[in-house]
Order: structure tokens, then C-alpha cells, then sequence
């Protein structure tokens, strides 16, 4: 998994008008229910994904406030030619980047995505960005992101951040939610937030 865990959109790493970026977070949509909605979190702050980028609290808000949740596309793996839904709600809160979104069932494509959630076999959400303002922690080699333009948001195989998830699918029993949040404790300490 960790060479496709890995995979990442990114023509140029520097700070301030660089190329659109991609982040495969490895936190689980919460909910999917038969309608198609989901939720859970798009990114973490404070948590080094496997890119060594650290998000950090109120890097989306600039960007939140200019687009809102309809300006930011939803998306299969990133691909502009596979829009799949749109999303009903995007917020900051203390853990990261909450997201809720609805699938469209009318689109063959999400109806597929909708099946698989709701077996647990594909729950990664991934950001697609442009980084406007970062840091470097030289000693660890880490890019502290303090403001990113938010492009879209994808619902992704395999995503950088292995925190972030689909939380929940509505309909599916709680037990199968909860045993995969506390594999997925088990895999990153501290990285994954307490269901909502």
C-alpha cells in the first residue's frame, strides 16, 4: 500500500502561487446513507502525512469563506472528468476539515462509489489544492501549510493522509464504523478524531 499510499499530484512544492496539489487522507467518511450522503474528515490538522506536509488550523479558511461548499468540487480520484456529487457542508473544527457531502445516484459512476462505501471497500477522502502560504521545519524536513486554496475534494482509493476517511456511511451497522476507526487508531496514534 505505501507506494500507492504515496501517490501525489504535485508540480512544484513552493509556498505561494505553486501548482495545484493533491493530499490522500486516510479519514473514512463517516456516513453513507441510501440517498447517498456521507460525511467525515477531508484532512487532519497537525498531522504529517506521508509527504511530510503538516496541515495546520485555518489553512482552509480564506478559501471556505471566498468558494463556500458549492465552489468545491467533488470528485473520483482527483479525475476532473468524474464529478460524483457535491458537497452539502465543509467546516474547520478542532480535529480538521470536516466534510458532508451527497452522492449523485443519477450519475453511473456514483452509484458504483456508493455501493463500495457502503461495503467499506473504498473510504478515502483526498484534498485537491494550491498552497498560498507555508513554512519549512528544517531539523525535520516537514512543510507546515498555513493556507491552501481548496480546489476540490475527492473520494479516493488510497489517500496520503491515512487518517482521513469517510467517517460513516448511514445504513451501515455502527460496529463495522467502529472497528474500522480502531484499526485505524491502532495504525496512527492520536491521529484519528472520536466519531461525531
Amino acid at each position: 500500500m505505501s507506494g500507492l499510499a504515496t501517490r501525489r499530484t504535485a508540480l512544484a512544492k513552493g509556498a505561494a502561487g505553486g501548482a495545484p496539489e493533491t493530499k490522500l487522507l486516510p479519514a473514512k467518511p463517516d456516513i453513507v446513507d441510501a440517498s447517498g450522503v456521507f460525511e467525515g474528515y477531508a484532512s487532519l490538522f497537525g498531522v504529517t502525512d506521508l509527504a511530510k506536509d503538516v496541515v495546520q488550523p485555518g489553512a482552509f479558511a480564506k478559501s471556505l469563506a471566498t468558494r463556500g461548499a458549492r465552489g468545491v468540487r467533488m470528485l473520483f480520484q482527483h479525475d476532473p472528468g468524474e464529478p460524483i456529487g457535491t458537497w452539502l457542508k465543509i467546516e474547520e473544527d478542532a480535529c480538521g476539515l470536516r466534510v458532508r457531502g451527497r452522492l449523485n445516484l443519477a450519475v453511473g459512476r456514483a452509484r458504483e462509489i456508493h455501493a463500495l462505501m457502503r461495503e467499506g471497500a473504498i473510504d478515502g477522502l483526498s484534498i485537491g489544492y494550491r498552497v498560498t502560504k507555508a513554512g519549512a521545519e528544517r531539523a525535520s524536513g516537514r512543510r507546515l501549510l498555513h493556507e491552501v486554496d481548496l480546489w476540490e475534494i475527492s473520494i479516493v482509493t488510497f489517500p496520503m493522509l491515512p487518517a482521513a476517511r469517510v467517517a460513516a456511511v448511514k445504513g451501515v451497522p455502527p460496529s463495522l464504523a467502529e472497528t474500522i476507526r480502531k484499526a485505524a487508531k491502532k495504525l496512527l496514534p492520536g491521529a484519528v478524531p472520536a466519531a461525531a
